[in-house]
């Protein structure tokens, strides 16, 4: 029997090695053992139309799943709440709201993001969690020259950049250093960084972009991550750091809390660069509280296996198919 097609439409591709982008390139690696999978920016795409539509975000994929429904109604489609859809677009843009009601089904990257959706939409959201192959940790000296808290996240407002330059004004602690990697989305944010790390170049050094694979690996020697945002729908880097054994700094919002839990001892106030850096400080000079976090994050990382990101979403995938039959 020959295998049906997926097609996974995503507001990025490769060349913006972002989140979406992310998502896309391990969900077509996870469903190509069972489905042939193309990957595209838009739809009608090159080729036959695909037995389902996986489209990520609600409002940047808007169109290519209404033009999908209207041709194929009797096809499934699956929408993906990638971040800024679920906690600011779906609020406000009717293009958005559109996807919600015209999906199949919805994904959902952590669990605290239900609580956004109308209670019609919670039945038939279903709750993935991304995964990241796990790292082994870092051998780390007793006495290192640097402890490095590490941002992953290209320059963008939703990310809160500035709070992260901030917090380098506020590290007292010997050998403390930021690090950022990402892009300058935003020119403005890149000027911003620049001058943070001309002003700073002891605190706080810009990276620019990286390749995936050196980005994890700068993550797996680092002492910590920091996550800024003030809003994600279920951000990978957090991933990425705890299975790399890394502990998280995160901004208390929604997203973050359904990654790492009510009772994460890692949050600050977003915005608050003092309180970064105060717990930025603590996992410095308070060993004990360091290695609850630690603790706390190896507690997390089961949730996080390629296996159980794999099985949810074939599960998924293969229920959507079996009832349209």
């Amino acid at each position: 029997m020959s295998k049906q097609t997926i097609c996974i439409v995503s507001p990025a591709l490769a060349q913006a090695n972002n989140g979406n982008w992310q998502t896309a390139r391990r969900w077509a690696q996870f469903l190509r053992t069972r489905f042939h999978v193309a990957i595209a920016s838009d739809w009608p795409a090159p080729g036959p139309a695909p037995a389902l539509l996986v489209a990520l975000h609600a409002r940047r994929s808007a169109a290519p799943l209404a033009r999908f429904c209207a041709a194929h109604p009797e096809r499934p489609t699956l929408l993906v709440l990638t971040g800024t859809d679920l906690y600011r677009d779906i609020r406000s843009d009717a293009d958005a709201q559109a996807s919600l009601e015209r999906a199949t089904a919805l994904v959902l990257l952590q669990p605290a993001g239900l609580a956004e959706l109308a209670p019609h939409l919670r039945a038939k959201a279903h709750v993935i969690f991304q995964s990241a192959p796990a790292l082994q940790p870092a051998a780390r000296s007793a006495a290192p020259r640097h402890r490095d808290i590490v941002m992953v996240g290209h320059l963008r407002e939703e990310k809160d950049p500035r709070t992260f330059m901030a917090a380098a004004a506020h590290l007292g602690a010997p050998g403390a250093r930021l690090l950022h990697i990402g892009g300058a989305l935003d020119p403005a944010l890149g000027e911003a960084a620049s001058a943070t790390a001309a002003s700073a170049p002891g605190r706080y050094q810009w990276l620019g972009a990286l390749p995936h694979a050196e980005t994890r690996q700068r993550l797996k020697h680092a002492h910590a991550m920091a996550i800024c945002s003030r809003m994600e729908g279920g951000a990978n880097v957090i991933i990425e750091a705890v299975t790399s054994g890394v502990p998280v700094l995160a901004s208390d919002i929604s997203g973050n809390r359904g990654m790492l839990g009510d009772d994460y001892l890692g949050y600050f106030p977003p915005g608050d660069a003092a309180a970064l850096a105060a717990l930025a400080e603590r996992s410095i000079n308070d060993p004990a509280w360091y290695a609850a976090l630690q603790a706390q994050c190896a507690a997390r990382a089961a949730l996080f296996t390629p296996e159980a990101e794999q099985a949810a979403l074939l599960n998924l995938v293969d229920n959507l198919l079996h009832t349209n039959k």
